[in-house]
């Protein structure tokens, strides 16, 4: 039989355990409400650690484009300069090989005139070495013209590559642009401390002019040609049979694509290597030998600027070939 004091602790006993209820309904649902409010600041972490990341490449490409715009009015300015003298020097070659040969010519006739000359004249003669100088002078004025050449050729070449800071797509012949690249890096071809020389194989299809952002083109035939370079260089000992080489070629993929592959026989890369080649700050160079933007910037301004594709196929010890797939004309998506 329940007394009035049983009742009271009956009711004391109850009123606990709905506390307890309470409490733990209570603590159980702040448990939830603190691991969703965990989950969403990992979300936000994960954001944020995104956002910053693509900042930071960002900045980091901001920079590299500044830097390359500064080196191309820098350029520009240099191949300017240079080319106001080359171009007095090559308008003057001709008529100083005119008046030479208008001066052999009167020597010839003043040895014919004069068959008894004085022995200082003699001496004279045979101390500038006449018949010899007769005989070379052709070839040093065609030396002169030469060299003449290949300056305006680099000039050329740096001024195509320097039109960095066009902020419009032109209409371009890649093929030319390629070409204006090689030479730029021709230095690094024959002076590359390998055993051999490293030869360029180029297979150029027929293409149409096509409309981009040339500078930003040329930048990235230049950032592949040369890790290409580089490539081989770090392979080290080439053969005869198989001599360091880098192939070019280019083709029409349909009316609307066209293709360039620049492939190596270098040292090639590892699959785990490949998955980050285009990573901002990814290099595998030693410190102070590359930035790891220019593969990176490369995609950047073939796939977000132009709309195309830029890939990489690789196999450690045998080489590898980047591939640029580009429209003929702008894609809408392509930045403006």
């Amino acid at each position: 039989m329940f007394t009035p004091e049983r009742l009271e602790v009956l009711q004391l006993l109850s009123s606990q355990a709905a506390i307890s209820i309470e409490n733990a309904r209570l603590y159980a649902s702040l448990e939830e409400k603190v691991r969703q409010r965990t989950r969403e600041l990992q979300v936000n972490n994960s954001h944020l650690s995104q956002t910053l990341q693509k900042l930071k490449a960002t900045q980091a490409q901001l920079i590299q484009t500044e830097k390359m715009s500064s080196l191309g009015r820098m350029v520009a300015g240099i191949a300017h300069e240079i080319n106001n003298p080359t171009n007095f020097i090559q308008g003057n070659i001709e008529p100083a090989k005119q008046y030479f040969e208008d001066l052999l010519e009167i020597l010839e006739l003043y040895e014919e005139e004069c068959s008894d000359p004085s022995s200082e004249l003699q001496e004279k003669i045979e101390e500038i070495e006449l018949e010899h100088l007769q005989e070379d002078i052709e070839k040093i004025f065609a030396s002169m013209k030469n060299g003449c050449d290949r300056i305006r050729n680099i000039v050329k070449s740096l001024r195509t590559f320097s039109r960095l800071d066009e902020s419009k797509m032109k209409l371009t012949d890649l093929q030319a642009d390629i070409e204006s690249t090689i030479m730029l890096v021709e230095n690094r071809l024959r002076n590359s401390q390998l055993n051999l020389p490293i030869q360029i194989i180029k297979e150029y299809g027929s293409l149409p002019r096509i409309t981009c952002y040339v500078s930003q083109v040329n930048q990235v035939l230049f950032h592949v040609i040369s890790n290409a370079i580089d490539a081989l260089v770090s392979k080290g000992e080439y053969s005869e049979s198989n001599p360091p080489t880098i192939k070019i070629t280019t083709e029409t993929v349909d009316k609307e694509r066209i293709k360039i592959a620049i492939s190596d026989n270098g040292e090639g890369m590892s699959e785990e290597t490949q998955a980050k080649i285009f990573d901002p700050f990814f290099t595998t160079k030693p410190v102070g030998q590359g930035t790891g933007l220019g593969l990176s910037t490369s995609y950047q301004i073939i796939v977000a600027e132009h709309g195309g594709n830029l890939t990489c196929s690789s196999e450690l010890d045998k080489g590898t070939e980047f591939v640029i797939i580009l429209p003929v004309a702008p894609l809408k998506s392509a930045s403006n």
